[in-house]
């Protein structure tokens, strides 16, 4: 009984990482403000180790680091549902994805603040 779980279960990770992996390579592909992110993460996660005084504030700073890529990675979703629903314009698409923006802008804030905290703590 628990072989046939477990296989279960390997299969279904092994289908979800690779929709999850496609899913960072379309964003990559496709999306300029993910590939800033991308390089700006890349850059800063060797720093964070320099920064970081304890392995809490080391997991700190790179949660908000993962924290923007994330939140790009949800408006960048939106941002794609939106588009794919209509093509025209409409005041809650135009809402919805400024609303998706504003998050990815919050996102950042926090992460800026959060290494500015810590690196100058």
């Amino acid at each position: 009984m628990w072989s046939i779980f477990s296989e279960l279960l390997k299969r279904r990770l092994l289908f979800s990482a690779r929709y999850s992996w496609y899913g960072l390579r379309a964003c990559f592909k496709n999306e300029e403000a993910f590939r800033v992110e991308i390089y700006i993460t890349l850059l800063l996660l060797p720093c964070a180790w320099i920064i970081a005084n304890t392995k809490l504030e080391l997991i700190i700073l790179i949660a908000t680091l993962f924290l923007v890529l994330i939140v790009e990675l949800i408006n960048s979703a939106i941002e794609n549902v939106v588009d794919r629903i209509s093509t025209e314009k409409h005041q809650l698409s135009g809402r919805s994805k400024d609303q998706a923006s504003a998050a990815v802008l919050l996102s950042i804030v926090i992460c800026v603040f959060t290494w500015l905290l810590i690196g100058f703590n």
